[in-house]
């Protein structure tokens, strides 16, 4: 049995402010008891376990009232605990991971549920990276279903693949701000890229582990010009996650998720962009009623 992670905080304190009424946490992660859903033997890191009602808990205890529960790469294209979390709840979303095996069949049971994206994992730890073609045929898949798609790899990661990514037209989301690589800034091939494509109305970012690309501990102050620069990029296609609950952390402790809301207000202090950021994008691209 996989145990719980060693780092994994569950007291979370209350920010200051709350969060604006009907943000939405628009990346994280459920993990439930291994005797109920299996993890792959493919993994590449332990994971804890996660539950929906913690998860809940620390949602309310920010003021959290939306979210989007993304696939775990440890469950691959199992995708029964995301149906079980998404089972009655209007007011998450979910996101899959989907390939060729995944039958007709399967895609209308998770919309039906509430999915409304796939993220492709081109991150080169996790070995999931799709074929080209394979790649090709899952958008034409998921666009017909009106989903958007999410892009997980490191800038240069990204950067390899401008031929793929340029000619999207579906909603895109790139993952956890780009991969970036703090001590190179914004001058690198892989946010030239980025920028470029959020010129673009059907490329979106997520604000997400600046703590974790951080060359330091909190205050995280190295990564804040970078966080402001792409809200400034696309301030109406920016989306903020807390990626709760924080596998695989490489530094010497997780941070609390009030830290990383907090962390946020410091990044983008303009009261109308963080609502947009929390609330008013979210409500767009996910379809949550306003």
């Amino acid at each position: 049995m996989v145990l719980p992670h060693p780092l994994y905080q569950r007291d979370t304190r209350t920010p200051v402010p709350l969060a604006p009424a009907g943000s939405c946490d628009c990346h994280f992660h459920v993990y439930g008891d291994p005797a109920r859903y299996p993890q792959s033997e493919e993994r590449t890191f332990e994971v804890p376990i996660a539950t929906w009602d913690e998860l809940q808990k620390m949602h309310q205890t920010l003021g959290v009232s939306r979210g989007v529960c993304v696939q775990a790469t440890a469950y691959r294209i199992d995708h029964s605990l995301l149906l079980d979390v998404l089972r009655g709840q209007n007011n998450y979303r979910g996101v899959a991971l989907i390939d060729d095996t995944v039958n007709e069949q399967e895609l209308a049971r998770l919309h039906e549920a509430g999915v409304r994206g796939a993220r492709f994992n081109f991150a080169g730890f996790l070995k999931m990276a799709p074929s080209r073609p394979s790649f090709e045929r899952s958008i034409a898949r998921i666009s017909e279903l009106g989903w958007f798609a999410k892009v997980h790899g490191t800038g240069d990661e990204l950067a390899a693949l401008e031929a793929w990514l340029r000619p999207l037209r579906l909603p895109v989301v790139i993952d956890h701000l780009g991969g970036p690589d703090w001590r190179r800034g914004l001058d690198s091939p892989g946010y030239r890229l980025i920028f470029d494509l959020l010129k673009r109305e059907n490329w979106w970012i997520q604000i997400s582990n600046g703590d974790r690309r951080s060359a330091g501990e909190h205050p995280w102050e190295d990564m804040v010009a970078i966080v402001r620069a792409l809200v400034d990029a696309a301030s109406d296609r920016a989306i903020w996650a807390t990626d709760w609950p924080h596998v695989s952390y490489q530094k010497s402790k997780v941070p609390n998720d009030a830290d990383l809301l907090e962390y946020f207000y410091r990044c983008v202090p303009d009261e109308a962009s963080r609502q947009r950021v929390l609330v008013a994008n979210p409500e767009r691209l996910l379809g949550f009623r306003a």
